[in-house]
């Protein structure tokens, strides 16, 4: 089964570096939709069906935590899987992404063996 994936992240050269470790990581990906933010990110849901999103958290208009809080509180998305993608690995700010609704928090920069490992993971707990 091939998955397809949202990557929300502000800076066009991380979303394509993103999609390089996803390729890297020889995770079943299918369709790989990108945002700019939460917003887009919400569209993009509310249009697709995706069966795992890979935020950041610092981004303008809507960021990471917010988006976390709007599908955590919406019953049609509150099930799709979210790994928190990011450079801020604060015990704070892991904590609360966890508390949002995160499933998995992963440290930048990422490498194709961690970022496979959690995908397995969490849809593994997802499905």
């Amino acid at each position: 089964m091939s998955y397809r994936v949202l990557v929300v992240d502000d800076s066009a050269a991380m979303r394509g570096f993103v999609r390089r470790v996803l390729d890297l990581s020889g995770f079943d990906v299918g369709d790989v939709f990108e945002a700019r933010d939460g917003l887009e990110a919400l569209a993009i849901l509310d249009e697709n069906p995706i069966d795992v999103v890979l935020t950041d958290i610092n981004m303008p208009r809507m960021n990471g935590e917010e988006l976390m809080l709007h599908l955590r509180d919406d019953i049609d998305l509150q099930d799709v899987p979210v790994l928190v993608l990011s450079a801020d690995s604060s015990e704070a700010r892991v904590g609360r992404m966890l508390a949002a609704g995160a499933r998995g928090y992963l440290p930048k920069p990422l490498s194709p063996e961690r970022l496979r490992e959690e995908l397995d993971r969490v849809m593994g707990a997802s499905s």
